[in-house]
C-alpha cells in the first residue's frame, strides 16, 4: 500500500478507505484482485528475464517467498493456486514453465494446494511482447481451456492464478474467463513483477 484495491497499481500517496485506480473503474477487470512483488524496470528487468529465458531456476524459491508475501491477503483462505499455463511446444522448448515453478514454491511457504495444470494453453500463440494491448487480447482469446480432469476441482472453489509479470492483463484476462466460466467464486492473480504505466 498504498496501491488499488482492485489491480493492485500502486498509487503515488496513501488516500483513506478502499479506492480502485481509473483502469479499473472505467473497465473493472475480469479477476477479483491483483498484486505483484515488484515494479518491472530496470532494477528487476535482468532478475525476471535471466529466471524466464536464462535457465537462473536457482531464483525460484526466493521468488516465491516474494509471492507468498506479496499475495499474502490472496493466499490466506484460497483452495487452490496455479500457474498460466505454456503451450506443449513452447514448453519443451524452455524446458519449464517459470509461472508453474514460483506458483509452487509460493504454494510450499504458505499450504496452499498447487495444481499446476488445472489450465491448458491448447492454442499455440505468438508471443506477446511486441504486441500492443488490443493485439494481446487477440492472441490470447480462445487460448486457454479448463483441463478436464481437474474442471471439477474449479466450481465454488477461490483460485490463486500466478504469471511471471502483469503488463496489459490480456493473458490472466483470457485465463480468468475460463476459470469464471468454470464456476470459480473468486479468481485472483499474484504476478512476480507487473508493469507500471507512467501517468
Amino acid at each position: 500500500p498504498p496501491l488499488c484495491e482492485r489491480c493492485g497499481a500502486p498509487f503515488d500517496f496513501a488516500i483513506e478507505g478502499t479506492h480502485h485506480c481509473a483502469a479499473c473503474h472505467a473497465v473493472p477487470p475480469a479477476f477479483d484482485r491483483a498484486r505483484a512483488a515488484v515494479v518491472y524496470d530496470e532494477g528487476s528487468q535482468g532478475l525476471i528475464l535471466g529466471f524466464k529465458h536464462g535457465d537462473r531456476l536457482h531464483a525460484a524459491p526466493a521468488f516465491g517467498a516474494w509471492l507468498a508475501r506479496a499475495g499474502g491477503e490472496l493466499l490466506e483462505d484460497a483452495d487452490l493456486i496455479t500457474p498460466v499455463p505454456l503451450h506443449r511446444w513452447r514448453l519443451l522448448k524452455r524446458r519449464y514453465n517459470q509461472a508453474a515453478l514460483i506458483a509452487e514454491h509460493a504454494g510450499r511457504r504458505t499450504d496452499v494446494n498447487h495444481l499446476p495444470d488445472l489450465l491448458e494453453r491448447y492454442r499455440a500463440t505468438p508471443r506477446q511482447g511486441e504486441l500492443g494491448p488490443a493485439a494481446r487480447a487477440r492472441n490470447v482469446a480462445g487460448a486457454f481451456r479448463l483441463n478436464p480432469r481437474y474442471a471439477h476441482r474449479v466450481k465454488g472453489s477461490r483460485i490463486v492464478l500466478v504469471d511471471d509479470v502483469l503488463t496489459t492483463g490480456a493473458t490472466v484476462e483470457a485465463c480468468v474467463k475460463v476459470l469464471r466460466r468454470g464456476g470459480a467464486a473468486r479468481v485472483d492473480v499474484l504476478t512476480l513483477a507487473r508493469v507500471v504505466l507512467a501517468g
